[in-house]
């Protein structure tokens, strides 16, 4: 028997010779037809023959080799050769057992083979119900017809939601429900998220809104240039437009006014698509990556560009403005921070490498630091700022903005800092004048330079509380500039100081103090042996007990104590000889001021203008309205209805004197600088004019009325006629010692101020035999004395303003107007006093030819002879030939302003903030001038409006082109906003705010943009206040006004100008507290601090808004070592006594 019995047939045919087998392989008991019966009975049952077995194992292994066969192997995954790798040892291991299975066993039971078939009888049910067929293609009927399948999809998981090839499509007719009751109940079908993205998905079938980010690209973009298809011999051979000729002439467009793309959609055509395309491309906006190509081209032909460089870098905000609109709904804020940290460093770079080609250039330098200012840490930006201002140490530019940096960074101020850091500059400067410091050389400007930043210390001392080293300072400078000995003169800047310390130190009186003699009598007196202090019996003020009321809170207890004693101590406090004091009787150590204070900050100023506008300066700090020959004429508050002509004539009631700069709504406790106050100044002035010129002393003598003028106008404005009554009589007594002093009683400007001065308090008699006087002093000069002019001006228009109360219209006869009646003797020279017209001719001729040669040859001020002149052909023939006047003198002498300013300044400019080094005194007061002009021709619009039957829109379109030329001119402003009050609508006037910001840098216009949305919010509050529910109001009701002024001071504040100004940051904190929203007014405080953490008035104002946080504004006082009056110890120990 075979070793294998099923084969043992096969093994006998294979092997020939028998002998060669081996007996022990044969197993003769076994027999061959049984084992081929069982296993055909095994093939019966799997359903398997033989052949189909042999034939699907040799394809596989035809398809296994041909695999292997075919060229190179494919690359595949390391996956799914793992998985075939595990199926082919699978395969073997199974063939293995199989194998192994088939030797071991040798017979089949009975019972496995039952077994077999239950098996199969399972197994085909099983596959049954989970095969997905039609019951058509069953052969027997089954008794499971459906299909049950438990194997999950993953593309659910996957995509969220069924695939809809899975869901029966419908549509649906209508929106009712069967079963629900149409009155009461009801579904709301809203449309699937598909229908939502084909409707709003598909950008180029549906049109862009206006507020889209591809309109407001289109908008900021330059528009193309629009291009004519007509021929242009065409153009010159017609003199009309030929409209057929454009477009043929077809069925669809007979008329020929279609164009190409009209007349295609008619005849059921569409445009080719290369005509589309060259629409598209003239629609688009100019591309961002060409702007960027175009600098970057410029900018390689021309590296030393400092201006390309800087527009360079400021394109750059553009780029991410449109970016961060592009990503406003889709992206996080981390998103868009980060992104503008990309934008920044991408500026650095840029600034970086403009340095790199430019290194002397100080614009850039100051341009990149800016950059760094939101990118580097406050101690790295203030190593960078010291070793930029160490090269560039004759820089003022660079020294303004380092002073700027220095006393605005909030972790790292202190007064003391900041301070020094002023004395520094000054003492550096100082030294590049001096030529000491070999290596810098002196650049034109730098004494006025040093002046401007001096007096910008002055300020900085006296915002931040320390008035008394502000006097000081003003004191040292006068006593270093007027009084300086001869024998030092011709010393350096430091060697003079170092002269006048010991005269500092010397406890002399200073200036402003009584028996003050100046440096140069002490430094004589001195060398003969000194003198003896006089003893002057002072009469001592009595002093007002502090606190009043001890019931109220404790905040409020300090703010009034502390007012009260910052507005009493202002002056530093200097030991009475006479009385036996000392250093050491001082109650306040801090006010006293010693030398190294002050000494570091002394300059030398050698001219003589520089010198008095010093002088002027000083005046201005005390409170008094300052008027120089080229300063600025128009100083308003008010814009008064009553006085519409001489309005503008009116000094400022804006102009806190010192020691009233720390509340922003309070009540001044006196109208001037308060009895101490008014002795120091009459001491200033009795000091200081016999050591100047008799022209200076004039414009000394002027600003001491205008002064005395001004504490009138307030006593006038608080309705006190008492008070009002003794403060005339006052004034009146300054103003007539001041014309018997023998320079000034031929002085007619000074008479024309006392003239008005009598005319304001209501004395209009006396104030024409003033006027009358002052007209006769002048004798015949004409129109061609400036001072003359100016008087008769006034007068005039006094006499118009007081003409037109009674009556509206002009006078029938224009020879009985007393305006007209001082104005053609001013032309005339005469001082008749009947008129006739003949003269009114002779007049006018002399008034044209004046103003013809002052235009041609510009010698004088013209302001004041234009508008005697205007207000003449006013008053005798009508408002346009005024308006042809004023047009003409204002174009000529802006035209000839254009031609004189330098072209590199530029209002709103980088540069505007710099004077220019070349700029002479002429030039600002030719823009004076120009702006007086203006102010003159809005003023004479304003009291014809008022008087008569006039259109608006001439007084607007003035306003507007006046304004778009001097944008800071606050009087023009004023009138802009009364004349905007009068409309229900704002938008014109927004419009026009939004523009002039826009190119403009200055603050004023956004403060007057915030004032008048206050305004018109105050308006509709009262009338819907004053109005029941049910009645009309008389105005239309506006929502959304907070926001609109929250964004505009928002806006304010982020300009470079705007974040730094006190006033702004206060007016914030105050309306947002009025519309009750304490949480956002402290933040506001708080964000205040980081940009003007010297401002006390901020501090103060808070104190009055949150007093229950004083001990942490108190705090935050010492820590910056802000001047504080009133520790919270001494209140205490004042509220318990």
């Amino acid at each position: 028997m075979a070793l294998f019995p099923a084969f043992a047939e096969a093994a006998n045919t294979k092997v020939e010779n028998s002998s060669e087998e081996l007996d022990w392989l044969n197993n003769k008991s076994f027999q061959t037809g049984d084992a081929i019966s069982l296993h055909s009975r095994i093939l019966e049952k799997t359903g398997e023959k033989p052949y189909q077995k042999a034939s699907r194992d040799a394809s596989s292994s035809q398809g296994e080799e041909r695999e292997v066969g075919d060229g190179p192997p494919r690359k595949k995954k390391k996956k799914s050769e793992k998985k075939r790798k595990k199926k082919k040892k699978h395969k073997k291991r199974s063939e293995r057992n199989s194998s192994s299975n088939g030797s071991d066993s040798d017979t089949v039971y009975p019972s496995d083979l039952i077994k077999q078939e239950e098996e199969e009888d399972r197994h085909q049910d099983t596959s049954l119900a989970s095969r997905f067929s039609w019951l058509d293609d069953l052969q027997a009927p089954t008794g499971h017809p459906f299909c049950v399948d438990r194997k999950p999809d993953s593309a659910n998981w996957t995509y969220k939601s069924l695939y809809r090839g899975d869901v029966a499509r419908y549509r649906r007719k209508g929106s009712s429900t069967l079963g629900l009751d149409s009155q009461r109940q009801g579904v709301s079908w809203e449309e699937s998220e598909t229908k939502k993205r084909q409707k709003g998905g598909d950008s180029k079938k549906t049109a862009d809104r206006y507020f889209s980010t591809a309109s407001r690209q289109l908008l900021k973009s330059e528009p193309p240039l629009p291009v004519s298809p007509v021929a242009p011999d065409a153009l010159q051979l017609s003199s009309y437009l030929p409209v057929g000729e454009r477009f043929p002439t077809l069925s669809v467009n007979p008329l020929g006014v279609y164009d190409s793309s009209t007349a295609l959609w008619l005849q059921g055509k569409g445009q080719q698509d290369d005509q589309k395309r060259d629409l598209e491309t003239e629609g688009n906006p100019v591309s961002v990556v060409g702007r960027t190509g175009e600098f970057n081209r410029r900018l390689r032909e021309q590296p030393s560009d400092t201006q390309l460089w800087i527009q360079f870098i400021h394109y750059q905000d553009e780029v991410s403005s449109v970016a961060f609109e592009e990503e406003q709904g889709g992206e996080s804020a981390e998103h868009r921070k980060s992104s503008y940290r990309a934008i920044l460093d991408k500026k650095l770079s840029i600034a970086e490498r403009a340095v790199a080609m430019n290194p002397s250039c100080i614009a850039l330098q100051l341009e990149r630091l800016r950059i760094c200012q939101e990118l580097w840490e406050p101690s790295a930006l203030a190593k960078e700022w010291k070793k930029l201002v160490f090269l560039h140490p004759n820089s003022a530019p660079m020294w303004r903005e380092y002073l700027l940096f220095t006393q605005s960074y909030f972790s790292s101020f202190t007064v003391t800092k900041v301070n020094s850091a002023y004395g520094k500059c000054l003492s550096t400067l100082s030294a590049v004048r001096d030529g000491s410091m070999l290596s810098h050389p002196a650049p034109p400007g730098l004494e006025e330079d040093m002046l401007d930043i001096f007096t910008q210390q002055c300020h900085f001392l006296r915002q931040s509380g320390h008035s008394e080293k502000a006097i000081s300072l003003f004191q040292a400078m006068i006593d270093f500039t007027f009084f300086k000995p001869d024998s030092v003169k011709k010393l350096s800047t430091k060697q003079q100081v170092e002269f006048f310390e010991p005269f500092w130190d010397s406890g002399e009186a200073r200036v402003g103090e009584v028996g003050a003699r100046g440096w140069k009598a002490w430094m004589i007196q001195q060398e003969q042996g000194g003198w003896l202090q006089p003893d002057e019996d002072e009469e001592e003020e009595e002093e007002e007990e502090e606190v009043k009321d001890r019931s109220l809170p404790r905040g409020t207890v300090w703010l009034d104590v502390e007012s009260m004693r910052e507005a009493a101590h202002w002056l530093p406090w200097r030991p009475d000889k006479a009385k036996g004091q000392s250093e050491e009787d001082c109650e306040d150590p801090d006010r006293q001021v010693l030398f190294d204070d002050i000494g570091s900050s002394l300059i030398v100023l050698s001219s003589s203008e520089l010198q008095f506008q010093l002088l002027l300066k000083f005046l201005s700090f005390l409170g008094l309205p300052g008027k120089t020959q080229f300063q600025s004429q128009v100083c308003i508050s008010g814009n008064d209805l009553q006085r519409p002509l001489t309005s503008y004539e009116l000094p400022d009631l804006g102009m806190n004197s010192v020691g009233h700069m720390t509340t922003l709504q309070g009540v001044r406790k006196w109208t001037g600088l308060g009895n101490q106050g008014e002795k120091f100044l009459t001491n200033v002035f009795g000091i200081i004019q016999p050591v100047l010129p008799p022209l200076r002393r004039g414009f000394l003598s002027l600003s001491w009325i205008r002064y005395e003028k001004l504490k009138v106008l307030r006593c006038l404005h608080s309705g006190n006629k008492k008070r009002l009554r003794s403060q005339g009589k006052s004034s009146k007594r300054v103003a007539k010692r001041l014309l018997k002093e023998p320079d000034n009683r031929s002085s007619l400007v000074l008479w024309r101020e006392y003239a008005h001065l009598e005319w304001i308090l209501g004395n209009l008699d006396e104030a024409r035999k003033v006027f009358s006087t002052a007209t006769a002093m002048g004798g015949t000069k004409g129109p061609s004395g400036p001072s003359l002019c100016e008087l008769c001006l006034l007068w005039s228009q006094l006499e118009a303003e007081d003409g037109a109360k009674g009556q509206t219209g002009q006078h029938a006869d224009a020879t009985m107007s007393p305006a007209v009646r001082v104005l053609t003797r001013l032309a005339e020279g005469t001082s008749s006093q009947s008129i006739s017209p003949v003269s009114i001719l002779k007049a006018r001729r002399s008034y044209e030819q004046a103003l013809s040669s002052s235009l041609s040859y510009y010698s004088a001020p013209t302001s004041c002879l234009v508008g005697c002149y205007a207000l003449f052909q006013y008053l005798t023939v009508g408002i346009q030939a005024a308006l042809t006047v004023y047009s003409q003198a204002r174009d000529k002498m802006e035209e000839l302003h254009r031609k004189r300013a330098p072209d590199s300044v530029k209002p709103g400019g980088m540069e505007a903030s710099f004077p220019a080094a070349d700029s002479s005194l002429t030039d600002r007061r030719l823009a004076s001038e120009c702006e007086a002009l203006a102010v003159q021709q809005v003023a004479l619009l304003r009291f014809h409006t008022n008087i008569s039957v006039f259109p608006l829109v001439t007084l607007r379109q003035t306003l507007t082109s006046a304004l778009s030329a001097w944008p800071s001119s606050a009087p023009l402003w004023c009138i802009y906003l009364q004349l905007e009050n009068h409309y229900h609508s704002a938008g014109r006037a927004r419009r026009f705010f939004h523009a002039v910001t826009r190119d403009s840098s200055s603050v004023t216009p956004r403060l007057f943009a915030i004032v008048a949305e206050q305004q018109r919010k105050q308006l509709v509050d009262a009338a819907q206040r004053s109005c029941c529910f049910d009645e009309p109001l008389p105005v239309l009701p506006e929502n959304g006004l907070s926001n609109r002024i929250r964004g505009l001071f928002e806006s304010a504040i982020a300009t470079e100008m705007g974040a730094h100004c006190p006033l702004l940051w206060r007016m914030y904190v105050h309306f947002l507290m009025s519309e009750g929203k304490a949480d956002k007014a402290r933040g506001i405080f708080y964000k205040g601090l980081q940009n003007i953490p010297w401002a006390k008035g901020l501090y103060m104002d808070a104190v009055q808004m949150f007093p229950e946080h004083l001990q942490e504004f108190i705090d935050l006082m010492t820590e910056k070592e802000l001047r504080l009056r009133l520790p919270l110890e001494e209140l205490d120990i004042l509220l318990e006594d």
